[in-house]
């Protein structure tokens, strides 16, 4: 059997190989040359496309949350990725960055003050909260809460919840799974109580009696009464609870479930959950949407949810407690990582933006230091390390409501851009004389399977040089010289 297994394979996929008989293949057998389709989506390496509603702007690595002052004119966003962590602070109006402030650390937790003049910011491992005071568009650091010593002394700030009128400060963390109440005067902690597992958030009730918690590693939510400071319930969610949002009048809470496409609503005033919302693209498709992220509408009638790994907003009819309706999908940018709604707009932090990139200027182990040197038509450049897990930029979408008629095809264009559908999960497609079964239960004369997992390169990286194939020569880190074997191996496959 002889197959040129280089034209069906392109260029920018992950260095993981299957080999089968004498064929190696790559892994990802839908990945595809990212770039501008003829619709104008674009193409992603995994075989997803994009194409955001809405108006979008430049965010930094992995924004992970997406606050709204009270007097909905300034917005803050966290970036919290590999590479040099920010806070933003955006006019709402104008839709402009005001201010950007570097931060050594932090992860997710971000709170207005009451009367918008102060931001509070949570550190991550540096196991702080920074609290920054606004002044004519500008963030100056005022002041810190510390918790502990900065890591390796294992606590992790996650979501915060801040009361101005009791001056008291909520914080959950992911590492010693505890939540803190901090004074906001004498900036001692008051009280440290366990959560059993990974905190995620917290939001406090309208009358500030109540504080729930999204614990993240024990599939629930757990209730802390603010006046008798104690944990008071519990309720049992999805698996991997993490955002929250609360009606206006306190009664209905809304958790984001990761691990289950999932969204509970939990009647706060029956004491229980009223139902679970399927936020997938198909009914009962396997877990992967990755809910992540919940808001309501000013009319509190429509839910909106962040479905990261669908690359969309899935949007609900909510008007009847109990009884909530699909109305579609509206679809965002590269896995998004928070919805908010302020001033009929709804905004979006989508983690990874709009588009896959190259990184020429990766680490490369038989180079030392951050300077990569890089030679190209005779000339040498110097900059930065392009380490891929920070090279992608977030972005922020800012989205009008949709009418009918827009929600509708909107939800097409969701369903476009995904390769997924039910019947590729029983049947793929191909070409004729694959050895690979294109259904399940089909005869194949394959008989064993080696899996081989490299670290994670990409094809070019280390098979670019090879001429059959549409690789990218530039790109090529760990050629010939430096992997013999594996591209002895893939000649050997594509000759017969």
């Amino acid at each position: 059997m002889k197959l040129n297994i280089f034209q069906k394979f392109p260029g920018n996929v992950f260095a993981e190989f299957i080999i089968l008989g004498c064929l190696i293949l790559p892994f990802h057998l839908i990945a595809q040359t990212p770039g501008m389709t003829k619709s104008g989506a674009i193409l992603l390496p995994n075989g997803w496309k994009l194409s955001p509603a809405g108006e979008t702007r430049i965010l930094g690595d992995l924004p992970l949350n997406i606050a709204v002052s009270h007097s909905e004119k300034l917005l803050a966003v966290t970036n919290n990725g590999e590479s040099d962590q920010y806070v933003q602070l955006f006019d709402l109006k104008t839709k402009i960055l005001l201010d950007s402030v570097q931060m050594g650390k932090s992860w997710l937790g971000l709170a207005f003050s009451d009367n918008d003049n102060f931001l509070f910011v949570s550190g991550g491992n540096d196991n702080w909260i920074v609290k920054f005071a606004i002044s004519t568009g500008r963030l100056i650091p005022a002041d810190t809460f510390r918790l502990g010593k900065p890591w390796p002394e294992r606590i992790s700030v996650a979501g915060i919840a801040i009361d101005d009128q009791n001056q008291v400060l909520y914080a959950v963390t992911r590492e010693n799974n505890s939540l803190y109440t901090v004074d906001l005067k004498s900036k001692r902690i008051s009280q440290k109580l366990p959560l059993g597992a990974e905190g995620y958030t917290c939001i406090l009730s309208p009358n500030r009696k109540m504080l729930y918690i999204s614990c993240w590693g024990c599939e629930k939510i757990k209730v802390y009464d603010t006046f008798r400071k104690q944990m008071t319930d519990s309720f049992q969610v999805g698996s991997h609870p993490n955002d929250l949002c609360l009606t206006k009048n306190g009664r209905y809470l809304f958790v984001a479930n990761a691990n289950d496409n999932s969204v509970s609503v939990i009647d706060l005033q029956m004491h229980k959950v009223i139902e679970v919302l399927n936020t997938a693209l198909y009914p009962d498709a396997p877990s992967g949407s990755t809910t992540n992220s919940v808001a309501l509408s000013k009319d509190e009638h429509t839910l909106y949810i962040a479905n990261a790994d669908n690359n969309c907003l899935a949007v609900f009819d909510i008007s009847i407690p109990g009884s909530s309706k699909s109305k579609g999908f509206i679809p965002t940018g590269w896995y998004p990582t928070c919805v908010r709604v302020a001033k009929n707009k709804i905004l979006v932090a989508n983690g990874k933006g709009n588009t896959s990139l190259a990184n020429p200027f990766g680490p490369d182990p038989t180079r030392k230091g951050d300077d990569v040197v890089y030679q190209k038509a005779g000339k040498k450049i110097s900059q930065k390390e392009q380490y891929i897990g920070s090279l992608f930029k977030g972005t922020l979408s800012i989205i009008q409501p949709a009418t009918e008629k827009e929600m509708a095809a909107w939800s097409a264009r969701v369903y476009s851009n995904t390769p997924y559908s039910k019947k590729k999960e029983t049947e793929s497609e191909g070409e004729g004389n694959n050895p690979i079964p294109a259904k399940v239960g089909d005869a194949s004369p394959i008989k064993y399977v080696f899996y081989i997992i490299k670290e994670n390169r990409s094809y070019d990286q280390v098979l670019g040089d090879i001429p059959e194939g549409n690789g990218d020569t530039s790109l090529v880190l760990f050629g010939e010289k430096i992997t013999p074997n594996q591209h002895a191996l893939a000649k050997e496959c594509a000759s017969g």
